[in-house]
Order: structure tokens, then sequence, then C-alpha cells
């Protein structure tokens, strides 16, 4: 009997420390993926592992009705970090939970049922977010899905604003497209998304489990426009790896008193996790970090004499869209150079490194890419 597992990797991993993964065979290999932008503060951080210790040490868990230092904790930090409006926390165990929490709240807030997302938009693998995620290969194999989702083309501001009505009870958008192929959303057409929700009585749901908690540049990519929703959703990068989400949502979202509940929310020591991955990413301003060494990156990769389309991100959420199959060039940078990166889609490679990188891992990147490529 093996486990249920899907496109696993012919590399047996043993043990990771900062930006670096240690394999079975004795091979050391610069991830340039983080799991999917999970180990935002690199692999085993010190401050984290104790953390996860000391909590280990006095609870592993009890159920959110009852108080815990460690919840308390981070439900508070929450409130402050996140954007401006956005002071109620409500926690689950992955992006795709803090979605359909998502989807619940702004339907029981509104009224109303349907939900506006984007063509090439990702937003979990659950029926009610899978409903909302473009790709038909995620899709079809589970249909039906939940019903009442309009799918608009991402950056036209026009479609979107004829897809808002009194029928809608939220917009679904990803400040920078992930999955779709690392396409971020310009300033104008995320305020469009606001004026729109704001006069049709929607909410605007930003999507950051994967731009969140300094990904992007910012703590959240929507900072970096100014424009803050009612709902945001994070996870990924939140607590180190440690199964956790957040559903953070304005007053007039909480006020209408949303029926819904998740036996592990909160753990204390998924928060206990979260607490000390945060407070890293805040005390060493990593978002700044990850705006320097990721224009650098990028800057590195068009001045390099490379076979590529395009180069495109925020931060270190970065796309290359190359001239071959995303599949095959992953292979050999992972056999050959021993980089670490995912696909986002056929074409793109993406790259989500530690928050932790240096212009020397970049510079790695690049020749790595260099040599394959060439």
């Amino acid at each position: 009997m093996s486990g249920f597992v899907f496109s696993e990797k012919p590399i047996g991993i043993e043990r990771g420390e900062g930006a670096t993964l240690y394999a079975d065979d004795g091979t050391e290999y610069l991830d340039f993926g983080a799991s999917y932008a999970v180990a935002s503060v690199g692999h085993c951080h010190p401050r984290v592992v104790d953390a996860i210790k000391s909590q280990v040490e006095d609870l592993l868990y009890v159920q959110a009705s009852y108080p815990v230092e460690a919840r308390t904790e981070l439900y508070e930090k929450l409130a402050t970090v996140s954007p401006p409006g956005l002071e109620n926390v409500w926690l689950c165990n992955s992006g795709t939970e803090a979605n359909e929490a998502a989807m619940k709240f702004a339907r029981n807030a509104t009224g109303r049922s349907k939900i506006v997302a984007t063509r090439r938009g990702f937003h979990g693998r659950t029926l009610g977010a899978l409903a909302m995620t473009w790709k038909d290969k995620y899709k079809k194999p589970f249909e039906p899905l939940a019903g009442g989702i309009e799918f608009v083309s991402y950056g036209d501001g026009e479609e979107l604003a004829e897809a808002v009505d009194e029928e809608t009870a939220a917009v679904f958008l990803e400040p920078i497209q992930g999955e779709g192929g690392i396409h971020p959303a310009d300033e104008a057409y995320l305020r469009r998304a606001r004026e729109e929700t704001e006069a049709a009585g929607a909410a605007l749901v930003f999507d950051e489990i994967q731009t969140g908690v300094g990904r992007t540049g910012a703590l959240w990519a929507c900072e970096r426009t100014g424009v803050s929703p009612d709902i945001l959703t994070t996870a990924k990068g939140i607590a180190s790896g440690l199964p956790l989400g957040a559903t953070v949502c304005a007053d007039w979202i909480a006020d209408a008193d949303p029926e819904h509940g998740s036996t592990f929310s909160g753990g204390p020591v998924v928060c206990a996790a979260a607490n000390a991955t945060l407070d890293t990413i805040v005390e060493e301003d990593l978002p700044t970090h990850a705006a320097d060494v990721g224009d650098y990156l990028m800057e590195s990769i068009e001045d390099a004499d490379l076979p590529i389309r395009e180069v495109r991100g925020q931060g270190l959420m970065i796309g290359v869209e190359v001239k071959r199959g995303s599949n095959r060039l992953l292979r050999d940078l992972a056999l050959e150079e021993s980089i670490l990166a995912l696909p986002a889609g056929r074409t793109v490679l993406r790259l989500l490194p530690p928050l932790i990188v240096e212009e020397h891992h970049a510079d790695r990147v690049v020749d790595s890419l260099e040599a394959v490529l060439g």
C-alpha cells in the first residue's frame, strides 16, 4: 500500500534550513518554490521552531470556543496588520477553507448568491472554491459544482462593471494571479472593482492566499495599490508550513453573524507558529527585502541572454514565460542544477523563494537558467 500522492517527485527530502532543502542522498537544493510560498521565513527558522516547541509542551489543542493565549494573540496580530477596516478574524486550516468561508460570509451578509470570479483565477479545490476556479482540468471531474458563479476577464474593468449587479454577493480577485501565470492587476482595475462593489452593495474579496504576508514586497499585495477589500483571505506563508488559513473581514460582514465553524480552527500550535512567523516578517522588514531582491532577480533575468518571452511579477512572486514546456525546464533545473521551482501553466516558470533569500541566491538561479536554457 502506498500514499495517495499526486505528482510525486523522485527527490526524497530529509531536512531543510533557510533557503536550502537537503535530500536523503545528500544533494543540497536551493528552494525557489518554498512549497508554493509556504516557507516564507525559510525552512526551520529558529524563532518559529522555538515557538512550536514551547507551545507543544503546554497544550497541543483545544477547540476555538475556549480562549488560549496563542490564538488570542494571533487574532489581535492579524487585526492589527491587515488592511484598513479589516479587524474581524476567522481561522481555519487552509487557503481553500478561507475562501469557502469568504463565500459564505459574503452571501450571508448580502442575502445574495451570485459570485463574480475571473478567468485564469484559482481559489482552491473544495467544491465551493473550485466553482470559482477557472481551469476545467481542476473542475470537470467533480461537476456539478456550486452554482451562481459568473466569470469575467481579469483586468477588464468594463466587463467587471457589467457583471456586478443587484444580485451580486461578492467579487473574488487575486491581486496577482498565481496559478494563472503570475499576472499582476493594475491599480486602476482594483479601484474599479472597489467602486463597483460599493455601488452595488456587494463584497470585494481579495484572495491573498499566495500573495500575502510579504511575498510581493508589501505585507499584503493590495497595500501597493491602496485598495482595501471587505474580505481578505490568506494562508500559505502565514505559519511556516503548519496548516493555517485566515479570513479577515470588515464589520458589516462580521456583524451579520455568519453561521460557520471548524473543529481545528486556530489550534494553539499552529497559532504559535504563525505568531512567530508574522513577528519575524514584520520586525525584520522582510517585505522590503523581498521587494529589493525580487527587483534584482527580475532585472538579472531580463539582462541575461535567455530565450524567454517575458518576466513579470512583484517582489518574490515572479513568473518567467519561456519558449519551452515549463515542466521540462523544472525537471532540468532540479536534476542538473539542484534548483527547485514551480510551474504556473504550461510555459511559465514560477519563482516563489523564501523571503530571506539574498542576491547571491538570485545570481545562482540566473546562472542555472542560462545553463539549462542555453
